[in-house]
């Protein structure tokens, strides 16, 4: 990203209301930048600045005083809009809007190969239209690099499209790799549970308290949760990519992933580019719905809206919601927002991820909540092969009982795949040759 650790000032135009620039600066930061002012105003928006004339020279002003390489807009900005924007500030400084600065954040960010794809096919989608209004106006105008958005080169839509169908086509190749081995993982017994939530809800922490082996990960040597030292960082986008953690219940071998979390006011386009690494949430048996709870009442209101219209659109799996930082509120203010939550989650479990407390009962929910399991008596002979078997039950399933007679009893409980492959293997035990 040109300009990372440079000198930021935030700006924002609401319709109406007080703008609120905290996620911005938050996303400013994030990308590495230090915010050295901001500019907000609350108007209906003006086509040719987005802000008003008088405030974007109050913008500039700004922007020369505090020696600011960017601004970045908490607004979408259309190609008119930042040219415009651009020559009216200091020669150089560079104007960034709310979802060019994602996709930088992203790229920053993206170290695995799938990761990367997806950062690229959203930052085509966003190209995309200002590629085709570059069209429009040179054919319209006839003016090469009309209104400064460069030189009209008809090949470069074409090739966006191109590569957008390509990319489209790896990530299909990828999503079929990784259902396989989803369907491996639930052969081997193993039950799926998947995080969900807004960035800086507390996933992270919560997967090491719920998971903390280092046994199974998506993208090995390049997460900083693989470093069993390293602290939950209160960043943005931490998790760009999954972590897949081992956690062991009392009867289940479960597989936590930490996801990719959601902003807030994201562009269809842009969550569409990244389905590839939600389809870790829309497969999974569980989904936990992790809520920082110390937010406003609204907040959280609109985030639960938010996150539900994106994972019930294709999520089949049960949602429980997850009321995360419980140690940063009082009791009667839990309370308060319980009640006022109920309709969006009527069956929350309250934790504190930072300290552990009610974890233990939100580990006897994930158990309730996963698929059930089926009880098996196997009745087997005694051969050579029957100890692989017991050994192989052991490793897929939750054994109560092995009895070792003239035949072997295994009582277990286990995935009911796993119950009919341990069957399938019992009937392919010979009975021992008679003396």
């Amino acid at each position: 990203m040109t300009g990372t650790n440079g000198r930021a000032v935030v700006a924002k135009r609401i319709d109406d209301g007080h703008p609120d620039t905290e996620e911005i600066r938050d996303l400013a930061r994030a990308a590495g930048y230090t915010v050295v002012g901001e500019v907000t105003q609350t108007r209906t928006e003006d086509p040719a600045l987005c802000l008003g004339e008088g405030k974007v020279g109050e913008l500039a002003e700004l922007v020369a005083a505090e020696g600011a390489t960017i601004v970045v807009f908490d607004n979408r900005l259309g190609p008119y809009q930042t040219y415009n924007l651009g020559n009216e500030l200091p020669e150089g400084v560079e104007v960034l809007d709310r979802f060019k600065l994602i996709l930088d954040i992203f790229g920053q960010r993206a170290q695995t190969k799938k990761a990367q794809l997806q950062v690229e096919l959203a930052e085509l989608r966003y190209e995309l239209p200002r590629a085709e209004a570059k069209a429009s106006l040179a054919k319209r105008d006839e003016r090469p690099g009309f209104m400064g958005l460069g030189e009209y080169d008809e090949s470069r839509e074409r090739d966006i499209k191109a590569r957008i169908s390509r990319i489209k086509d790896e990530l299909e190749r990828i999503e079929e790799t990784e259902a396989h081995r989803r369907k491996q993982r639930r052969e081997s017994g193993f039950d799926l549970v998947a995080l969900a939530g807004y960035t800086n809800a507390g996933k992270s922490t919560l997967l090491r308290r719920l998971a903390e082996e280092l046994d199974i990960d998506e993208n090995e040597g390049l997460h900083p949760d693989l470093d069993a030292t390293a602290e939950s960082e209160n960043r943005l986008f931490t998790t760009l990519g999954t972590t897949t953690r081992r956690a062991e219940f009392d009867r289940r071998d479960i597989l936590v992933t930490d996801t990719v979390g959601f902003i807030s006011d994201l562009p269809h386009w842009l969550v569409e580019s990244f389905r590839s690494t939600l389809s870790e949430v829309y497969r999974a048996d569980l989904v936990l719905l992790v809520v920082d709870v110390s937010d406003p009442i609204e907040e959280i209101r609109e985030k639960l809206v938010t996150c539900h219209d994106t994972l019930y659109e294709r999520n089949e799996a049960p949602i429980v919601t997850v009321l995360n930082k419980s140690d940063l509120v009082d009791a009667e203010e839990l309370e308060r927002k319980h009640e006022a939550l109920s309709a969006l989650a009527p069956t929350p479990v309250v934790v504190s991820a930072k300290t552990g407390e009610n974890v233990a009962e939100l580990r006897e929910r994930i158990d309730e909540e996963l698929p059930d399991w089926r009880r098996e008596r196997l009745v087997v002979p005694m051969t050579d092969d029957t100890m692989s078997l017991v050994s192989w039950v052991h490793d897929h399933a939750h054994v109560e009982d092995v009895d070792y007679g003239n035949e072997v009893t295994i009582d277990f409980e286990a995935r009911p795949a796993i119950v009919e492959k341990a069957r399938a293997k019992a009937g392919e035990l010979s009975p021992a040759p008679a003396e």
